[in-house]
């Protein structure tokens, strides 16, 4: 790669590399419209099968997912400023969400577990789909 110099050539290559970032950020907005559909499935049926073996199942495929997400996006050419932040507390905020459903709906929600894992499919898909929102938004 040939060196920069010229303040002027610095500033277009950087705004460059943020134009490409931008366009190639999509996939992440996709990605968690996916995750967050995801949810709507996942979490019932966590929370709806045979008690904890069946909510532990279902968080380490979750948590295959998340961690698949993350190592590709670490392997990503170009991503932009702050993507790592941003996936850590929304990832870190869906965490929280799912496993306080999945310990709520094992204990304290043992008799109305239908309607509670129904509500608990959609708070655990919000912030999920808030990001995609966000992230939509960023890239266009």
């Amino acid at each position: 790669m040939r060196e920069i110099t010229d303040p002027v050539d610095a500033l277009g290559r950087a705004a460059a590399v943020e134009k490409a970032a931008r366009l190639r950020s999509g996939w992440y907005a996709r990605y968690l419209w996916v995750y967050a559909a995801g949810q709507l499935v996942l979490v019932p049926t966590a929370l709806l099968g045979h008690g904890p073996v069946a909510a532990l199942l279902f968080t380490l495929v979750n948590a295959g997912l998340v961690t698949g997400l993350s190592v590709y996006a670490a392997r990503q050419r170009i991503v932009r400023r702050g993507f790592g932040t941003r996936h850590g507390v929304l990832i870190g905020a869906w965490a929280v969400l799912y496993t306080a459903a999945v310990l709520l709906g094992n204990s304290a929600f043992v008799d109305s577990r239908v309607v509670f894992a129904a509500v608990a499919a959609a708070v655990c898909a919000l912030p999920l789909a808030v990001g995609a929102w966000l992230e939509r938004r960023r890239s266009s």
